[in-house]
């Protein structure tokens, strides 16, 4: 069964680095998370992709060409943010109109992403499936669904 995935962006599938205050399309390094590259690919066989970031600053077209620099933009089919969604994402509303968007339900989205407050809390509240990427083997909430590697998801 076909499924829409949205996966945040820093430190979900690409490194984040915080002290680096440029838009990351020109940051002279960048870097894919391990495993992501594997995950998309394997993934986008069979299932949509679509990016969901709360980058507050950065364009739809900003954003994929930080994608194409690490060669996973191919895999992408789209991009969220707020500059496209006029929402933040550290709330439900940011997911509803993505499903609105996208002419889907809710519960028909999976949001992988690393941060409980930004990506699976709100997810869960619009009535997304959520998968928390837990990169540090933290503690895991109750009722939350997490991995520690995206070749999980596979």
């Amino acid at each position: 069964m076909e499924r829409v995935f949205l996966f945040d962006w820093g430190d979900t599938l690409m490194v984040d680095d915080p002290a680096n205050t440029e838009k990351m399309y020109l940051w002279k390094d960048v870097a894919a998370v391990e495993g992501a590259e594997e995950t998309l690919k394997a993934l986008s066989k069979h299932h949509t992709i679509y990016i969901a970031t709360s980058a507050q600053e950065s364009s739809e077209a900003e954003i994929q060409q930080a994608f194409q620099r690490v060669g996973l933009d191919r895999y992408i089919n789209g991009y969220f943010c707020k500059t496209n969604v006029g929402i933040e994402k550290n709330c439900a509303e940011f997911y509803l109109a993505i499903a609105d968007e996208l002419n889907v339900k809710p519960d028909e989205l999976t949001m992988v992403g690393d941060v409980l407050n930004k990506d699976v809390y709100p997810a869960i509240k619009a009535g997304l499936n959520a998968i928390w990427f837990n990169r540090n083997s933290e503690d895991v909430p109750e009722n939350i669904v997490s991995i520690s590697k995206l070749e999980e998801l596979i």
